[in-house]
This record gives C-alpha cells, structure tokens and sequence, in this order.
C-alpha cells in the first residue's frame, strides 16, 4: 500500500490545468503522471461521446474505477472535473494527498474553446453554474488548495511544492 504523500492528486473545474499542472508536477518530483480522463479515452473512446451514448452515470461508474486504480499507485494523478462528484472518490481521496486547484474564472472562456465537454452546452455559464455546485466538494476533499488564477504553470507547480514542502 503507498502513503499518502506518494500519491498527490489534483481535482478541480473543467480546463483549470490539472493534465498540464499534474504533467509538470509529476517531471519536477519524478512521480509517474496519470489522468483519469485520458485513461478512460484509451479504454473507452471519446467521453462526449460516450455520454451521448451510455449516459452520466455510466461514464461516473467507470470513472470511479479508474480513480481507485490511480490512486492505488504512487504518482501525480489529474483527475476529471465531477470526481468529487461520487461519495466513493471522495472517501478514496481522503487517503492520498489533494491538491485542488482554484480560479476566480477569468481565463476560462478561452481556455473551453479548445475542446469538446459534454457538460458544457452553454458554453462558459454552464461552467460557472457548474464550478459553484462543485466548489464546496473540492474544498471539501483538498489538503491545499492553489489559486491558479492567470498564473504561469510553472508558478502553480512551485506553490504546490512549496505546500507539499517538496
């Protein structure tokens, strides 16, 4: 079994930076990288996709058994917006460390242009309404949470290793 500071993971809002952070992060400290998302793409295909076809809760119940994979193992895991979502991750995230990366939203619109969320289908304030329904569960499960608002990464990753005292 690893301890909890040999597996950091990072949650927070759709296109807040946790692939980018969790990649950069990972390198600096020489932990393997994961994320939940493209790991379900390599198993399972393209998520709007696969909500169109096979629903939320499907996705949620497949998402789960990723994260509990990833988080098994050492690493620096990124982890998808609605993680926080299911009762099960959360108990899962409370025995590694959590880094949950924040914005006050500035630099969101551009930033979901590039890409396809099924979530999304209003664009910007659906991710609005989305973050403030899941804000409280981010800061809920986080050990540190890391205000990335319009900061350069390799500012982002120097904090977290400042709070993680690595």
């Amino acid at each position: 079994m690893v301890s909890k500071e040999q597996v950091i993971v990072l949650v927070g809002p759709m296109g807040v930076g946790k692939t980018t952070v969790g990649k950069k992060l990972a390198n600096a400290i020489g932990l393997p990288f994961k994320d939940t998302d493209a790991l379900f793409v390599k198993e399972h295909g393209n998520i709007a996709d696969f909500f169109r076809e096979h629903g939320e809760e499907r996705f949620r119940e497949i998402e789960s058994q990723i994260i509990a994979q990833a988080v098994s193992e050492r690493g620096v895991v990124a982890t998808g917006g609605g993680a926080v979502l299911s009762e099960a991750n959360r108990k899962m995230l409370a025995g590694v460390t959590v880094v949950y990366l924040a914005t006050d939203g500035t630099h969101m619109a551009k930033r979901l242009s590039q890409g396809s969320r099924p979530l999304l289908k209003n664009g910007l304030s659906d991710w609005n309404k989305i973050y403030s329904e899941r804000k409280p569960l981010y800061e809920l499960v986080a050990d540190i949470t890391i205000d990335s608002s319009g900061h350069p990464i390799k500012q982002t990753v120097t904090e977290i290793r400042e709070a993680l005292a690595i």
